[in-house]
């Protein structure tokens, strides 16, 4: 059953990339595969985000997809004083705000035209530690983001955009 009515929130930046800088790479220095923003992604049901480096991983991929707050990148340039820097640091695929992603996990949602089930915290590691400044990890316990799977084929876009999460699993 779906919840009515919507809420807005908005898409701040949506990236893929190639390949895992992190991912597989203990005891290695990180890769430097690039990150690439876009205004909109196709989101393929049960695969992920088309031209990602997970994409079409494995079936039923808990991290189809994966959101990040923009309200917790502001949070983190804040607590480090640190200048402006892009969301992309913290690779994750899509930034919203106004969204408590917390709240996603376990519970389907429509974003845009795409329907999403949140699987779990997309935890931090201690990459996240080389990705900003060291304590980055630290700082984004309990707020790292959110992994979801796909159920519907869509486009996702940059921009304002409705929310409609289900008020049972």
């Amino acid at each position: 059953m779906i919840q009515r009515p919507t809420s807005q929130v908005t898409v701040t930046h949506i990236f893929t990339s190639p390949g895992h800088d992190f991912k597989g790479r203990h005891g290695l220095a990180r890769e430097n595969h690039g990150i690439e923003l876009h205004d909109r992604v196709e989101c393929v049901a049960g695969k992920g985000l088309a031209g990602d480096r997970y994409y079409a991983l494995e079936e039923g991929h808990k991290g189809q997809v994966t959101f990040f707050s923009a309200e917790v990148a502001r949070a983190a340039r804040d607590h480090f004083g640190l200048p402006p820097f892009s969301p992309s640091v913290f690779r994750r695929n899509v930034v919203v705000e106004g969204l408590d992603l917390n709240k996603l996990v376990g519970r389907e949602f429509i974003l845009g035209a795409v329907r999403f089930v949140g699987t779990e915290e997309c935890s931090p590691c201690y990459w996240m530690d080389e990705a900003l400044v060291p304590g980055t990890e630290e700082f984004l316990n309990g707020r790292g983001g959110l992994r979801a799977r796909i159920l519907t084929s869509g486009i996702l876009v940059r921009g304002p955009v409705d929310l409609v999460v289900s008020d049972q699993w």
